[in-house]
């Protein structure tokens, strides 16, 4: 009786890890991402890292920049080289602040001083952040 009694209990278990293991699988495969998905994500994050450093370069290439930067004595060159070493993060966030202070600049909200200021202020922070690298 007891040997009727532990076949079963291990047939329930087999039934019971069998019926279970399709299901496992299936809820596994529902989470898989395609190919063609994460290419098209690291796309969207190329375009985007690319869009910043653009961003970020068509406001220190300027004239004003470049004239700001020599009067901070830093070399407007090395700042831009200096761009393409940063984080897609830091890219964004210094992106940002560029795209605000050139906004701010056209609507006059900014002076010239105070535009200076702020690229002065982003080209030193790029350049720090890249030497901390």
């Amino acid at each position: 009786m007891v040997s009727h009694f532990w076949r079963s209990t291990r047939a329930l278990t087999v039934a019971v890890m069998v019926s279970a293991v399709p299901c496992m699988v299936l809820a596994q495969t529902e989470h898989v991402v395609g190919p063609q998905e994460f290419l098209k994500a690291e796309q969207g994050a190329t375009h985007a890292r690319q869009q910043n450093i653009d961003t970020l370069q068509g406001f220190l290439s300027s004239t004003e920049a470049r004239q700001a930067l020599n009067k901070a004595h830093m070399d407007p060159t090395q700042v831009e080289k200096a761009v393409a070493g940063l984080s897609d993060q830091e890219l964004a966030q210094l992106a940002s602040r560029a795209t605000t202070a050139q906004n701010k600049f056209a609507a006059g909200d900014l002076s010239d001083r105070d535009l200076l200021i702020v690229l002065v202020c982003i080209a030193a922070l790029i350049l720090i952040i890249v030497a901390v690298h």
